[in-house]
């Protein structure tokens, strides 16, 4: 755990700071978290609303992320953050933490937090960085995460908490939250008959975040994804599509595709 990350954490039973006790977070209440093997600290103390994807979903993001497919989303984070003053990245449901590592690797003072409840999500994500920490943690239950601690949230493809991302953020932070547009993966669903993005979705997402936050900008990026059958197969396993799609569907998309991948990135200033 770098040590420059543990100030900014907090104990999840009552919100005491942490400190490096061996190999275990501890708080002088004497709440204790083990580090796991692997890099990355539960402290979610029991409290999850979901388990998060599972091992096979992770290794399918995994994969099309380390052939940049998905480079084009982690440039327009590291545009959204915008020139600021070094400071703490959190980024709520990291996944593999790959996006977030990009978004260090382009600000080389900035220290990052992986968040997520998927455990093999978090034992990749504790390796994607240097300057990266990796914790599992519920944002529905709260994050450990002390108030105010935050320069930059982050929210890609994750569930939203507009209170809990307004309480770590300082008061000149800023919220980067990435939604599919209607359009992504539109040749894979028409095809495959996969769930669909909610055409209100850009309202939800006010209306979630409305009370906290004001809106400052949003932009749609779409690029075409050139991807091999396996492939195609693989960007529907890392999404919430990999829980519904019939395999032997899967098994009639020709040997290569051109799929459309489209999002939309907006930022977030907390409402004061």
């Amino acid at each position: 755990m770098h040590a420059d990350i543990l100030r900014y954490l907090r104990c999840p039973v009552c919100s005491g700071s942490l400190r490096l006790a061996g190999a275990a977070l501890r708080c002088d209440s004497g709440h204790s978290f083990d580090l796991a093997r692997q890099g990355y600290v539960d402290l979610s103390a029991g409290r999850l609303t979901h388990a998060g994807d599972t091992a096979e979903m992770i290794a399918a993001r995994q994969d099309l992320l380390a052939e940049g497919h998905f480079r084009v989303l982690t440039e327009a984070l590291v545009v959204a953050v915008g020139d600021r003053r070094p400071g703490f990245v959190v980024d709520v449901g990291a996944g593999t933490g790959q996006h977030l590592a990009g978004v260090l690797d382009a600000r080389p003072d900035d220290l990052g937090l992986a968040v997520d409840v998927s455990k093999p999500a978090l034992r990749r994500a504790a390796r994607a960085h240097p300057r990266l920490a990796a914790v599992r943690a519920d944002a529905w239950r709260g994050l450990p995460v002390a108030d105010g601690a935050a320069d930059v949230v982050l929210d890609v493809f994750a569930p939203r908490s507009g209170p809990e991302f307004h309480r770590i953020l300082r008061a000149d932070g800023v919220l980067v939250v990435v939604t599919p547009a209607v359009s992504h993966l539109r040749e894979l669903v028409e095809a495959l008959d996969l769930v669909r993005v909610d055409p209100a979705k850009s309202e939800r997402l006010s209306a979630t975040l409305g009370p906290q936050f004001v809106k400052e900008d949003e932009r749609r990026h779409e690029w075409p994804l050139r991807l091999s059958a396996a492939r195609a197969r693989t960007a529907v396993a890392m999404g919430p599509s990999a829980w519904h799609t019939d395999p032997a569907r899967l098994d009639s998309l020709p040997e290569s595709l051109t799929v459309t991948a489209a999002v939309d990135v907006t930022r977030w200033r907390p409402r004061r």
